[in-house]
């Protein structure tokens, strides 16, 4: 069996994660939204999904990728609010400078998350405990935001611990208390299990950490494919993936849904044009060209489809998006049906690493 290695055990690793980032930094703009259930993203007449809600929004079990519907059901006197990603990108931008002061391995998820290895850190504080505190009182002397930090000699434990003690929280997991907390973690806890796996897991008796630690690697990959052998290892404190500064960009999107359903062409081709100048507009700035782009399209009914066409050569510009997202639409059997969202993505980059940046640029892109 596999143990953790003596490097693997000394590394020092933070995971930084925004509390209700969004929807705070609106709170903060933006004094009337304070001590109130404010929704960003979605709108009050029902449409769209929740990208994130304030904590007073959550009491009332308000959470993202909820529809708006749900939302205003739960909380009729919730507080809608659009995006406004330029405002999140350029505080995003601010904690990302307040990370550097302690090291430049930074691994970013999102606008509002990041893994930062501070097995050395540059002003040589030594303790990773006392870094992720100084993190955490910069971001809200400097920026009047919260975040909430976990600490731990793997990736997995750490991002497992920030969540656990929200808003500003910090929690500590030491290498010789991982074994033990992993035993006790829910299955709906571990990487890569959704509500589907999770619901069979427990169906095989399968309930925490303990019970996935009493079989062998072959029944775990056997029952769970590839994400099994990562079971085995989890369970056992093994987590060796590095932080990794550049991640590789794997798709970048970005989609509307719409105040009133669509039907006429031109009303559809005026919204593709929109998307495709905002697509070619983040592509430029990622310094990113794709293969590959769909077409999203999702109807009043809440039924959805894609639709994809491969270039010859990489593009990111306006024309050939937004020549390419009309041709798809075109060739789409509408009959009149209502639309209520197009989306249009860019993916297929090959090798090309957006710079210092997050996977997903714009991981929640919804206007």
């Amino acid at each position: 069996m596999s143990v953790p290695t003596e490097n693997t055990l000394r590394r020092k690793i933070i995971h930084i994660d925004m509390d209700a980032f969004y929807a705070t930094v609106e709170q903060r703009d933006f004094p009337e939204y304070r001590g109130k259930p404010v929704v960003v993203g979605g709108s009050p007449d029902g449409r769209g999904v929740v990208a994130t809600a304030s904590y007073e929004a959550r009491q009332f079990g308000i959470h993202s990728a909820m529809s708006s519907r749900r939302a205003i059901q739960l909380c009729p006197q919730a507080i809608f609010v659009r995006p406004r990603f330029d405002a999140y990108k350029k505080v995003s931008v601010s904690i990302r400078e307040i990370f550097e002061r302690y090291t430049d391995l930074i691994e970013p998820l999102s606008l509002d998350e990041a893994y930062l290895d501070v097995t050395t850190d540059k002003l040589n504080i030594g303790s990773a405990l006392e870094i992720a505190k100084q993190i955490k009182d910069a971001i809200r002397d400097e920026l009047n935001l919260s975040a909430s930090a976990g600490v731990s000699s793997n990736k997995f434990v750490a991002k497992i611990a920030s969540d656990m003690n929200k808003p500003d929280g910090l929690t500590f997991i030491g290498p010789s208390k991982i074994e033990a907390f992993m035993a006790r973690l829910p299955v709906e806890k571990f990487f890569g299990v959704g509500k589907v796996t999770a619901d069979k897991m427990k169906k095989m008796g399968l309930h925490t950490g303990a019970d996935l630690k009493k079989m062998s690697e072959q029944e775990l990959i056997r029952k769970f494919g590839k994400t099994g052998k990562f079971y085995f290892k989890i369970v056992r404190g093994i987590d060796d993936r590095p932080v990794q500064p550049h991640r590789l960009t794997k798709s970048l999107s970005v989609e509307d849904t719409f105040g009133q359903d669509l039907v006429s062409a031109e009303e559809l081709f005026t919204e593709l044009e929109q998307i495709a100048e905002k697509v070619a507009e983040r592509l430029e700035k990622n310094r990113l060209k794709g293969k590959t782009l769909t077409l999203k399209i999702k109807f009043g009914d809440f039924k959805q489809i894609t639709r994809n066409q491969s270039f010859s050569h990489p593009v990111d510009d306006y024309v050939s998006i937004l020549s390419s997202a009309k041709d798809l639409l075109s060739k789409v059997e509408l009959d009149d049906r209502k639309i209520r969202l197009l989306g249009i993505t860019l993916s297929n980059f090959g090798n090309l690493i957006a710079s210092g940046r997050s996977a997903d640029p714009d991981q929640m892109e919804l206007f």
